[in-house]
Formats: C-alpha cells, sequence, structure tokens
C-alpha cells in the first residue's frame, strides 16, 4: 500500500471531492479550487467522468457482461445512494448478482471503501493495487478467485494518468490477454486538447504544483493505446459523448471538451 499523504492532492481524491464526498483532505479540495479559479469547469469536468463510467457499466451489464474490475476511479463517496458503480451493475435487468472488484492504491480511499462497502455485501471486493505492476495486480489471490476469469468481464482502467507511455500499453495488452474472449476494456485519459490556448500555460503551471507526476495525453497517444482492439461504437470521443443519455445535447450546452478526458471501450474478441 502507498504511504498515505495529506499534504499532497491525489487525482482519485479530488474526484471525490468534487463530486461532494468526504474521503479528502484540505489539500485535495484546495486543489480543486484552484483549477476551478484557473478554469472554472473542475467541478463539470468530475461529473462528466463519473457520468461516463456509470454509462459505461451501465452498457457492459446491458451486454451481458455480470462482472467487472475497476482499476484507480477512487470509489467516489459523494455519490447519491444508489449510483455507485456496483449498485449501477447489479441494476440491470438480469444482473441482481454482478460483482465489482474494485482496485486501489491511494490508503484513505482503499481503507474507506473496504470499511463502507465490503461488510455490506460479497458482491464487491477492494484490492490495494497499481496497474504499474499490472503482474502483480492480476496474480493477486482476491483478483484471481473474486472474478472468474474464464468468463467475459468487464475492466475499467480510469488511472492511466498514473502510468507513462510503456506501462500504459503493457497494462492494457496484460489486462486484454487475461480476459475471455467477449469481454470489455474501457480506458479513460486526462486530456489538455480542449483547453484554450491562453489558458495552457497556467494549468500546465498548476498541474506540475499539484499533481507531479500526473500523465496526460493527446487523441492520438490515446488512440495508440487502443491500436488494434475492436471499439465499440462511437470510439474514443470525449467522455460526455460516450453514448449519451438521451438526445443529442443542444446547441449551448456544456462543450464536450470540458470534460478534459477521452473515453473508449474496446471489445476483447
Amino acid at each position: 500500500m502507498a504511504k498515505l499523504n495529506t499534504t499532497q492532492a491525489r487525482i482519485t481524491r479530488m474526484l471525490d471531492a468534487a463530486a461532494g464526498g468526504k474521503n479528502n483532505f484540505v489539500a485535495d479540495r484546495e486543489a480543486v479550487r484552484r483549477y476551478d479559479e484557473a478554469a472554472p469547469v473542475t467541478t463539470a469536468a468530475a461529473r462528466a467522468v463519473l457520468d461516463f463510467l456509470a454509462r459505461v457499466v451501465r452498457h457492459l451489464a446491458a451486454c451481458g457482461v455480470d462482472q467487472f474490475v475497476v482499476i484507480g476511479s477512487g470509489v467516489p463517496s459523494g455519490l447519491p445512494t444508489g449510483r455507485q458503480l456496483h449498485d449501477l451493475a447489479r441494476q440491470a435487468p438480469g444482473r441482481p448478482d454482478a460483482r465489482v472488484l474494485y482496485v486501489e492504491n491511494d490508503p484513505m480511499v482503499l481503507v474507506n471503501a473496504q470499511a463502507t462497502i465490503e461488510p455490506v455485501t460479497d458482491l464487491v471486493r477492494v484490492v490495494d493495487g497499481d496497474a504499474a505492476q499490472i503482474e502483480d495486480l492480476l496474480a493477486d489471490r482476491v483478483v484471481r478467485t473474486f472474478i472468474d476469469w474464464d468468463r467475459p468481464v468487464g475492466m475499467l482502467l480510469v488511472s492511466t494518468h498514473g502510468l507513462d507511455d510503456e506501462e500504459a500499453r503493457h497494462a492494457v495488452k496484460c489486462l486484454a490477454h487475461a480476459a475471455a474472449p467477449g469481454s470489455y476494456l474501457a480506458l479513460l485519459q486526462t486530456t489538455f486538447d480542449g483547453i484554450p490556448p491562453e489558458l495552457l500555460p497556467a494549468i500546465e503551471d498548476l498541474l506540475a504544483m499539484t499533481l507531479p507526476g500526473h500523465v496526460v495525453r493527446g487523441r492520438d497517444e490515446v488512440a495508440a493505446l487502443l491500436e488494434g482492439m475492436e471499439l465499440v461504437e462511437p470510439g474514443l470521443v470525449w467522455v460526455s459523448r460516450w453514448r449519451p443519455a438521451g438526445t443529442t445535447p443542444p446547441a449551448d450546452a456544456t462543450p464536450p471538451a470540458v470534460s478534459g478526458n477521452y473515453g473508449a471501450v474496446a471489445r476483447i474478441v
């Protein structure tokens, strides 16, 4: 387990803070405030990310998937009752026994999720792990036994921002290899592509101060991580454009680039 540092913001805890959760520290809330000052869309971006993950789980459950591995979501505590990813997985028709395995390496997220979720259901497990050590993660006893890797599984890799290019490619390859045919791999990636040029220097400086080591990728770089994979429609897009509910947003809706993240889902064949 990584050492808990309450003075350094973490992206998972920032996501929790932006969602109105309690599993975060002053440093995380201060970082959210500073991002909102630099580009007042942080809360909207966090909501777009959470909504994307929710839509992915709902879609995969509707496709017949009844087991999920979620890597690096932070398990936000501010979501309404019944809106956690493990709740959504079980709400699909015929999926009351859907299993969800969360993988986290932030000590606060890990301990809180284990204390608040695991005791009330045997269909959810939370394990300490890191996509940067993907072989160790896949060899973990709980990961190997809680998930039936001989059947389709939905895998959500939320933590590509913590991986360099080689690590990210390796994680995607190992997950795809470990999963049975008919499985799915969803990927989420922070980007600066939609930031106005005049705001970019300030955002880059702020990122270096608040989240050192956070990896940002352009669309072509994200596409390279998924090269050769069969993408589910609509492919690699802004997260708010991945199978949005309802009709096309009106012209005055929040621009999709505000999410600051690309998302895609690939089918394992």
